[in-house]
C-alpha cells in the first residue's frame, strides 16, 4: 500500500521528539515537585537535574525507549529490513548493563540476561531473539513508529510486530498492547480521522482472543475521561510505566490535543510518571495522523541525533519504495 511519505516521516519524528522532549522532567511522579523545580511550567527539552534518573545527558538526547528506537531504525536502514537476529544482537550488545550509558529498564535487563544465560547453555548455537523478558512496559511500544515506516501497509504488518515485541519483551500482554498500537499508526496513516481510526482499531483489539476485554476497558477508560484535563485523567488512569496505565493515558492525550502536537506534549510532559514513553506513543501517532509538517521545527533542530534520524529514515522510505 502506498503511504503519505509526509505522515510516515511525521510519524517517525513525532516519536522522537516525544521522547526528547521528556527527557528531562521524566519519572517524576510527585506533581507538586514538578511544579516547583519548573515553576514556569513544562515545555520540553528540560536539562536533567543533578540526580535524575538521565543525570548527565543533554537536552536534545533521547531516553533509553528513543536510544532503542534509533538503534532499531539504523538497524532497518542497513540490513534494508527487520531481521529479529540482526536487531536483536546489536541490541544486546549496545544496550546491556555495563555498556549502555544511560538507564537500563527492566526490558533491556531481562532480555540481556535470558539471551546470556542461553547462550551459556548453548554455546555455539544460534539464537533466534524470540526471547525477551517477561515485561509489560513501553519498550516495544515506544519504537514502533522505527518498524512501522518500512512495514505499515504491507502483508504480514501486525506479525513482524509481534516478531519486534518477542525481541526484547516475550509476554503477551505487551504483544497484544504492541499490535494493538501497530493497528492504530496504520489507521492514521492510512489517512483515517483519528476518532474514527480509534473506535475501528478498539474493535479489533476487542476480538484479541486473551486481552480484548482488557483493551476494550482500556480505550473506554480514556473515552470516558475526555472532558478531564491530562492531569487529572493520567492521575487516575496511572502515571507508571506498565501499558495497563500508559496506554490509556496516551489514548486520552490523544482525545484531549488532536490538532496540535506540542499542547499534546507539553501537556503528556507536565502530568508527570512515564511522561517520555507516554508522549513517544503520542507522538508517533499525532505525527501520523498531522504529518511531518504539523511538527515544531525548533523541536527537530534541538535532537541531537537527527543527522542520524534523516539518514535512516530517508534510506528506509527509498528501500520501501523500490
Amino acid at each position: 500500500m502506498k503511504l503519505s511519505t509526509d505522515r510516515l516521516r511525521g510519524m517517525v519524528w513525532g516519536s522522537f521528539l516525544g521522547d526528547a522532549a521528556g527527557l528531562g522532567t521524566h519519572w517524576i511522579y510527585n506533581l507538586e515537585d514538578l511544579r516547583e523545580k519548573y515553576p514556569e511550567g513544562v515545555g520540553g527539552f528540560e536539562e536533567p537535574r543533578p540526580g535524575h534518573y538521565h543525570a548527565g545527558k543533554e537536552p536534545g538526547s533521547f531516553t533509553h525507549y528513543g536510544d532503542a528506537s534509533l538503534l532499531l531504525l539504523e538497524s532497518i536502514a542497513e540490513e534494508g529490513g527487520f531481521d529479529p537476529g540482526f536487531f536483536g544482537q546489536r541490541f544486546v550488545e549496545r544496550m546491556a548493563p555495563g555498556v549502555y550509558d544511560g538507564y537500563v529498564d527492566s526490558a533491556t535487563r531481562g532480555t540481556v540476561e535470558n539471551y546470556r544465560d542461553w547462550t551459556d547453555r548453548h554455546p555455539g548455537e544460534p539464537y533466534d531473539f524470540q526471547n525477551g523478558a517477561d515485561d509489560d512496559q513501553l519498550a516495544t511500544a515506544t519504537s514502533l513508529p522505527a518498524l512501522a515506516v518500512r512495514y505499515a501497509g504491507t502483508a504480514n504488518w501486525l506479525e513482524r510486530v509481534e516478531d519486534l515485541a518477542r525481541v526484547r519483551q516475550n509476554n503477551g500482554r505487551a504483544i497484544a498492547y504492541a499490535r494493538t498500537q501497530a493497528d492504530l499508526l496504520g489507521e492514521l496513516l492510512k489517512g483515517t480521522d483519528l476518532h474514527s481510526a480509534l473506535h475501528r482499531v478498539e474493535e479489533r483489539a476487542g476480538k484479541d482472543p486473551d486481552f480484548g476485554p482488557e483493551l476494550l476497558r482500556r480505550f473506554r477508560d480514556a473515552f470516558e475521561r475526555k472532558h478531564l484535563s491530562m492531569e487529572r485523567a493520567t492521575g487516575e488512569l496511572g502515571q507508571a510505566c506498565p501499558l495497563i496505565s500508559s496506554f490509556p493515558a496516551a489514548l486520552h492525550a490523544l482525545l484531549r490535543e488532536p490538532e496540535d502536537f506540542r499542547a499534546c506534549i507539553t501537556g503528556i510532559l507536565a502530568a508527570g510518571g512515564d511522561n517520555a514513553g507516554r508522549a513517544s506513543l503520542a507522538g508517533g501517532c499525532l505525527g501520523a495522523h498531522l504529518g511531518e509538517a504539523a511538527l515544531p521545527p525548533a523541536w527537530k533542530e534541538r535532537v541531537q541525533a537527527r543527522d542520524r534520524i534523516e539518514r535512516a529514515l530517508e534510506a528506509i522510505l527509498a528501500a520501501r519504495d523500490a
